[in-house]
């Protein structure tokens, strides 16, 4: 992986709405994770001997890479490098990282394949795939366009420092740490800053429209009184363990850090934006119109999607499940009774107040207790669950005006940190009511939470597996969750199925938009008027949504078509098994395998069906 595809992987990982990908350390699972049948018992003697090569080849692959990216490595709970921040902006750690991608590509590949076991086969291709990925990746110059509206190093940052995240604030040795990491900022943000001006000289540019955004993220943090920032927030929890002499001595460092290092970032990277970025902007959106943006998006398209798909494709996959999805939603509104169109549908429900809360604590509130019903139901389908609980959170407010309605956070390995379903709660009537039962669904259990927690609590998987991923896969299965909601004993009110449609459509319009502004040439305009046509979402939401698509190119269409694979795998699997079929046993597969490209986990189905026919 580049420097900067890490770090901005990391920054999404942080809130995944959806999101991408990655950290964390070891549990088992309430359930042994399901394997292939090998051959015979010779074959697995046989492989024995390379086998544990592999497995130290692997080990040896992420601890390297756990001191090549230290955050990476808080994430995956590891103390060691907590202190630490190399400049993942600058050209120098851009040659590192090539070099070490070329380095491991060369090292797996010494590797006989051929005397390998099933599994670790299936580590061995998804090893090469990944390094050849983030080497073809290196073509495309995203260190040029490090800052959107939507994720940033700037951003992440702040998470990162609010003491409520992955870095710790236990030990007067965590404090210190963060101190070390805040010196460094300094140096990423010139390079940020850098990078930008190389870019405003190659055309490789953020839309103005979205970097406009980005003003208000980054003044949130100059502030005239250090005790309001978000960095002050581990001083104002100092435990109470602390002596007296540590608390003062803290208390001053952590100001001081905030008023001559921290606002002084903040403060350039704004002033910056404003007087010289933001001129030089793109009036266009898309992709495509960046140099060598059609391959640039098709390699997006590839990265996200794990699949050959062409945009057009896609493109026309996404009319026609926009069609059927109109056509169900128009069902539902016959079935309460309403008289008129979907448009007007659309209109009743955005201005019908029993439909949303009125305060922000209710909301949370809501989700805490469809967290205990979907609780009991998940036996029903699932005989499989992670170890790791969650919480239900707000989203932060200085990040809360641009960010998406909800967001899944996993939680740390050594169970210090449980894992957190982000609600927006700026905007109560961009949370219908009607819209909860499937976006828990989808970001907490059997959604994200499952899926990313029960990976990453794998026993004898590579660690480069079990803290990896890949977006087709995760936002897959959670888009995969909301479709089984009816079979667990959710959507009983046809309201709440509306809202399982809404989300679908959601999935199913980005097919559409994300093509259509990087492929088609459509303005943001147009894919907002899209979307306002074919859906009941707020305008904030919709906004929202686009300019998202903007700066993250075909992250958008990982969703349904990930769905789309798992949906065809299991209806595969219950043709060919007919009465033999347990739900729960091809869950539990899907589930324990950890994350891989859609092709992969198609082998790994059919290998399942061969030996279930046995």
């Amino acid at each position: 992986m580049n420097a900067l595809r890490i770090m901005l992987v990391l920054a999404v990982s942080m809130s995944l709405m959806a999101c991408q990908q990655q950290s964390e350390q070891t549990a088992a699972t309430q359930t042994e994770p399901a394997t292939e049948a090998p051959a015979d018992d010779n074959a697995v003697n046989d492989v024995v001997e390379e086998t544990v090569d592999l497995a130290a080849l692997f080990e040896e692959y992420f601890e390297d890479s756990l001191a090549m990216n230290p955050i990476q490595a808080t994430f995956v709970g590891d103390p060691r490098y907590n202190d630490q921040l190399p400049n993942f902006l600058s050209e120098e750690n851009r040659q590192v990282f090539h070099d070490f991608n070329v380095k491991w590509l060369e090292r797996i590949q010494a590797v006989d394949r051929d005397s390998l076991s099933e599994q670790d086969r299936i580590s061995y291709d998804l090893f090469v795939y990944q390094q050849q990925q983030s080497l073809e990746g290196e073509r495309f110059p995203g260190w040029q366009v490090p800052v959107n509206q939507f994720f940033s190093l700037h951003n992440f940052f702040a998470q990162l420092g609010s003491g409520v995240s992955a870095q710790p604030f236990r030990t007067v040795q965590d404090y210190e740490n963060w101190l070390s990491r805040v010196e460094k900022m300094v140096a990423i943000n010139d390079s940020a800053i850098e990078n930008m001006r190389i870019g405003m000289q190659s055309g490789v540019v953020q839309p103005r429209i979205v970097m406009e955004k980005v003003l208000p993220q980054l003044s949130a943090h100059v502030v005239e009184d250090v005790e309001q920032s978000v960095f002050y927030g581990p001083i104002n929890n100092l435990p109470e363990s602390f002596s007296e002499e540590d608390k003062a001595r803290l208390t001053t460092a952590y100001q001081d850090a905030i008023n001559n290092q921290i606002i002084p970032v903040y403060r350039s990277m704004h002033d910056f934006i404003r007087d010289e970025y933001l001129p030089a902007c793109s009036e266009t959106v898309g992709l495509s119109a960046l140099p060598d943006g059609e391959a640039w998006y098709n390699f997006m398209i590839q990265t996200q999607t794990t699949t050959s798909l062409t945009a057009d494709e896609i493109h026309n996959y996404g009319l026609s499940e926009v069609a059927r999805i109109r056509g169900e939603m128009e069902e539902v509104m016959r079935e309460v009774g309403f008289e008129g169109d979907l448009q007007e549908f659309f209109v009743w429900l955005k201005a019908n107040d029993d439909l949303y809360y009125t305060d922000k604590e209710e909301l949370l509130q809501g989700y805490r207790d469809l967290q205990a019903k979907v609780n009991a139901l998940l036996p029903n389908l699932f005989d499989i669950a992670p170890k790791a609980d969650y919480e239900v959170r707000a989203v932060e407010a200085f990040r809360e005006q641009s960010q998406a309605g909800a967001s899944y956070q996993r939680p740390s390995p050594d169970g210090s940190r449980p894992g957190i379903f982000y609600v927006n709660t700026y905007n109560l009537r961009a949370q219908p009511k009607y819209g909860m039962e499937t976006l828990s669904l989808h970001e907490a259990s059997p959604g994200h939470h499952f899926q990313l927690t029960i990976q990453q609590e794998i026993e004898g998987m590579p660690k480069f597996r079990r803290f990896g991923g890949y977006t087709a896969f995760a936002e897959g299965w959670a888009l995969y969750a909301e479709s089984i909601g009816k079979e667990m004993g959710m959507f009983e009110d046809p309201y709440q199925y509306f809202g399982r449609l809404s989300d679908e459509m959601l999935r199913a319009m980005r097919l559409v938009v994300d093509t259509g502004l990087h492929a088609k040439g459509w303005t943001r305009e147009r894919a907002i008027q899209y979307m306002q046509d074919n859906s009941d979402m707020a305008e904030s939401d919709v906004v929202a949504e686009v300019e998202r698509y903007i700066v993250i190119p075909g992250q958008a269409l990982a969703y349904k078509m990930g769905q789309r694979t798992i949906s065809e795998l299991r209806a595969q699997a219950t043709a060919e098994l007919g009465d033999d079929f347990d739900i729960k046993a091809f869950h539990r597969l899907v589930l324990t395998g950890g994350a891989m490209p859609m092709d992969v986990l198609r082998q790994r189905v059919a290998s399942w069906i061969a030996s279930e026919k046995a």
